[in-house]
């Protein structure tokens, strides 16, 4: 196809956004830890910018987007983006570069979003080790199954901005993360609050704001699919961030800004798969339902005694489930779901979670096993009541 530059300037505008998301994600969860690691914590969001970037260039992309090996993985055709250039791809009217950028980004944000479940223990070594085996040998081939010709893609999996690749995925991993790492010191005795709660807030804006790029990008046009999106993406946060301030406001007795805040992201990971295949009408409701769903894995959380430090897997992993079996039931544009009178998408929808379920944990488990045997996991116990800041980067974040 002709390259189009209404649909180029569009996408090189989403893909900044998605990109301001990694930043906003630092914020949202720098706020929540105690100030001691809050710049601990900041950064293994932050640096995901750097370590994703560069391995996405020598091998990442070919992997994700490359010629199809089996149905599992792309080749190394495209390695150090060999082939990659500025002319329009196969059905696209943007430049393959920007393409391959638009997806750097996606790929970026996932691992980010692994590190609030090992927020405030997880050394700096075993971080970056993880990360960049993470993204290599999960990210890369989920992203290929569903987005680059994989198996997924065959069945007919329906995943608009990263429902399954990007949510569940991570949230998969980040419940394997939470259990293999065990709790913090002093979980469940000692009373731990978030140090900054507007950086929080202002972290959720900013989520929100560049999910627009996310979700309406993901229509690679300036067209009517981009304009669905960012309006369902729009009424399924606030739906999101109204569910969960009702729900604790009904089992607590008090809403809260934190609530509003990790519903809005609910609401954002729920409607991720569905944006373009949904109405806005049925947008409120999966974002509605997020925001209870995701409040009650919570819940779940604190019953189960696990220590998923910043709820990635009650957010993320129970909000991408839903919104991913959710598409299967709603979806009426551009597909049909359960209610329109096609049940089959609704069990390709399961059957896709659940690999990326399974696949997530198992790899997931060996690495960390590795990397624990490599280097440990954790800080030791004084490190860790002295906080990260100090013991991994002889630096803190507020100055008494």
């Amino acid at each position: 196809m002709e390259l189009n530059t209404g649909d180029t300037a569009f996408m090189l505008i989403a893909t900044a956004l998605v990109m301001f998301m990694t930043p906003g994600l630092a914020l949202f969860y720098g706020g929540l830890v105690r100030s001691k690691n809050v710049l601990s914590t900041t950064m293994q969001s932050f640096l995901c910018l750097g370590i994703v970037s560069i391995i996405w260039v020598v091998y990442g992309y070919s992997l994700s987007f490359g010629p199809d090996v089996g149905n599992i993985i792309g080749n190394l055709d495209n390695a150090f983006l060999k082939g990659v250039g500025w002319e329009a791809g196969t059905g696209r009217t943007i430049p393959d570069l920007l393409f391959c950028a638009f997806q750097l980004m996606f790929a970026i944000i996932t691992p980010a979003l692994i590190t609030g479940a090992y927020a405030e223990r997880m050394k700096f070594s075993a971080y970056l080790l993880f990360t960049a085996a993470w993204v290599s040998l999960v990210y890369f081939p989920v992203c290929h199954w569903v987005w680059g010709g994989g198996w997924l893609a065959d069945m007919g999996a329906l995943d608009f901005a990263g429902g399954t690749v990007i949510h569940i995925n991570s949230g998969a991993a980040a419940l394997v993360c939470a259990i293999v790492l065990g709790r913090r010191k002093g979980f469940g005795r000692d009373a731990i609050h978030p140090n900054n709660l507007p950086m929080t807030v202002l972290g959720a804006g900013i989520l929100w704001f560049g999910w627009f790029g996310f979700n309406a990008g993901s229509a690679l046009s300036a067209g009517p699919i981009a304009a669905l999106a960012l309006m369902t993406t729009q009424v399924a946060t606030g739906a999101g961030a109204l569910g969960w301030v009702f729900a604790e406001w009904k089992i607590q007795g008090k809403p809260t800004t934190l609530g509003a805040a990790s519903g809005a992201v609910a609401g954002l990971v729920a409607i991720t798969p569905a944006c373009g295949f949904v109405t806005p009408l049925w947008a409120i409701v999966i974002g509605g339902v997020a925001g209870v769903l995701c409040y009650l894995g919570v819940i779940l959380k604190s019953k189960l005694g696990y220590d998923d430090a910043l709820d990635v897997v009650a957010v993320h992993g129970i909000g991408g489930l839903w919104g991913a079996l959710a598409t299967g039931i709603f979806a009426s544009v551009g597909a049909q779901g359960l209610l329109y009178g096609n049940p089959k998408q609704l069990m390709v929808q399961a059957v896709g979670a659940g690999a990326a379920i399974v696949y997530s944990v198992i790899v997931s488990f060996v690495l960390l096993k590795i990397i624990d045997a490599i280097v440990g996991l954790r800080v030791d116990s004084e490190g860790e009541q002295q906080g990260l800041d100090v013991v991994e980067h002889s630096e803190v974040g507020y100055s008494i």
